[in-house]
């Protein structure tokens, strides 16, 4: 998904318009993907950093990504 975002600004002058586009869709699958808590303010995260200029580096998605992986595989090795 952040490849996506990135994308934007393969074609010149679509990069920030591209994301208004974007930021909405973005945040409601990034809500639906990790969901909850965790979900809700990733989203919010999310929205504000594809709609904000000069924020696209940040890899919201890959971030969230690996920490959702970390934290359930700390709780299996927990619980075993």
């Amino acid at each position: 998904m952040d490849v996506i975002g990135y994308a934007t600004y393969l074609i010149p002058f679509l990069g920030e318009f591209g994301d208004l586009l974007w930021a909405p869709f973005s945040a409601l699958m990034f809500y639906q993907a990790f969901g909850g808590k965790k979900g809700v303010i990733g989203g919010l995260f999310n929205f504000l950093e594809e709609l904000l200029p000069f924020t696209d580096f940040i890899p919201t998605w890959t971030i969230t990504w690996i920490w959702q992986h970390a934290t359930q595989k700390q709780t299996a090795i927990k619980s075993s």
